[in-house]
């Protein structure tokens, strides 16, 4: 089968999110099950791996002719773990952040995101993946608003020409709380048929979004839960197009990279599996050294890596944090967002110096030591289409308590004793005393039933959230999607 992602992040050399992390490891998954696999991404940086291929193109948008260069990676321009990587280049990359800076999102996103699509699809028509060019059946996996033009360009510059005609297109629904919505006077620079404005319209303005929701083959939420929840109120004003095509939308649980691995983490003090745990002791050692915080192994350090902003429920966060303070835990944050929430992260310093760590901004090799020293992992999101860092925690042995909702709640188990089942603890009303309560739970099993602890532990590690499992799935929805765009 062959595969073209196009994405507008693409981890390492792109990521804002869990966004760059899908679009940069489920091909790789792909490519191991023997697929042919390309992906497409904005050039952002010049990466020192990254080869410049001589292909240029040009596309009429906007106004005017707009040149795009193309690289590859891998200085020789070959596969990388079995895909090739199609970085797209033009000035319009070229800035501080990726979707915008400081002052708030570019004001010319549309125009840069349409180039990103006219110009992938060029690509898979111009570069050999395993030495020979991508056929006329080439699923097109497109990724939230970013890309969910690709329908519409394929319709109008190829498909009328004999070209990917069986071509189905995937759209992957990351965050619908991003729609990329416009001006509708913006259509015009989009160089497309007038035909096609009724599939952007919303209220009068643009949302390339819903084009893509009414126009892919096949729609892929990145949990099963969270499919359900945006068919209803968790769908941002797109519920009603989305229950309408409830008949090609799945839900498909994203994977964790084979990096988040405790026996063999390059950053952390020490290695550990489900088998042998001695390691996560020395682990929470050093992260506590590491800290500046007291290093007693009796005390619980409790963490959250997040991006500081409503969605994550950071003010439930701060809410429950005076009571975990009073309770004598420790609490570690990494992240960065608003103002406010960041300035949280210093007042707790400040507060309670024996007991509390934030760290704003991110850092990758700390994030691991977190998530390997910590005993318990807090996640209380508003909503939260898959996530990561709860399987990142039960991968590294520390028990996540989490907001059911979404992926949260497909991947995270609350403990029942009774049964002996459960790898976290997963609270449903999102107000501070369930979110306390559920905390307590951890802090009672992790203080007074250490065996029960260990097997919880044990459960989580052991959970397959391989990204093969993933890909399986996905070759199902793209097969499917062939079939009917062939029929």
């Amino acid at each position: 089968m062959d595969v073209c992602v196009v994405a507008a992040e693409l981890a390492p050399w792109s990521k804002t999110g869990g966004l760059g992390d899908v679009a940069g490891a489920l091909p790789r998954a792909l490519a191991a099950r023997g697929h042919r696999v390309m992906t497409v991404s904005p050039r952002y940086n010049r990466a020192g791996d990254q080869a410049e291929t001589g292909v240029r193109a040009a596309f009429h948008m906007f106004g005017g002719d707009h040149f795009v260069s193309y690289a590859v990676s891998g200085s020789d321009g070959s596969e990388r773990d079995g895909v090739l990587n199609v970085f797209v280049d033009n000035p319009c990359f070229h800035r501080g952040g990726i979707y915008g800076d400081s002052h708030g999102a570019f004001g010319d996103n549309l125009f840069r995101y349409a180039l990103l699509c006219r110009a992938a699809i060029h690509a898979a028509t111009r570069f050999p993946v395993n030495g020979r060019r991508l056929g006329n059946d080439t699923v097109f996996h497109a990724n939230d608003w970013h890309t969910a033009l690709i329908p519409a360009y394929l319709g109008t510059y190829y498909r009328p020409h004999g070209r990917f005609t069986d071509s189905p297109v995937v759209l992957g629904l990351h965050n619908l709380g991003h729609q990329g919505t416009v001006s509708g006077d913006q259509f015009a620079g989009l160089d497309l048929p007038g035909r096609w404005w009724p599939t952007l319209d919303m209220n009068n303005r643009l949302n390339p979004l819903k084009a893509g929701i009414v126009s892919a083959d096949a729609l892929v939420a990145v949990s099963p839960t969270y499919a359900r929840e945006i068919r209803s109120s968790g769908g941002f004003g797109l519920e009603n197009l989305l229950e309408a095509r409830g008949d090609r939308l799945v839900g498909v649980l994203n994977g964790i990279d084979d990096s988040w691995n405790p026996a063999a983490d390059k950053h952390t003090a020490a290695p550990f599996d489900a088998d042998d745990l001695s390691g996560k002791a020395v682990c929470k050692t050093a992260l506590q050294r590491e800290l500046g915080l007291p290093t007693h192994a009796h005390v619980p350090v409790l963490a959250a890596i997040a991006r500081l902003d409503h969605q994550k429920g950071i003010d439930l966060l701060r809410a429950v944090t005076p009571w975990l303070m009073q309770s004598g835990c420790q609490l570690v944050v990494l992240g960065s967002g608003s103002p406010e929430h960041e300035q949280f992260l210093r007042d707790g310093e400040r507060y309670w110096p024996q007991q509390f760590r934030g760290w704003v901004g991110f850092n990758e090799g700390l994030a691991h030591r977190i998530e390997a020293g910590a005993d318990i992992y807090l996640m209380p999101s508003r909503f939260e289409p898959c996530g990561l860092n709860q399987m990142y925690s039960m991968r590294y042995g520390t028990p996540p308590v989490v907001h059911a909702t979404g992926g949260l709640a497909d991947t995270v188990q609350s403990v029942d004793p009774g049964t002996g089942t459960g790898t976290g603890w997963a609270f449903r009303s999102f107000d501070q005393a369930a979110f306390e309560q559920a905390i307590g739970w951890a802090l009672l099993t992790w203080a007074d039933f250490p065996a029960a602890w260990r097997e919880i532990q044990r459960r989580g590690m052991t959970t397959d959230f391989s990204w093969d499992r993933s890909a399986g799935q996905y070759e199902r929805v793209y097969a499917v999607t062939q079939r009917l765009r062939a029929s």
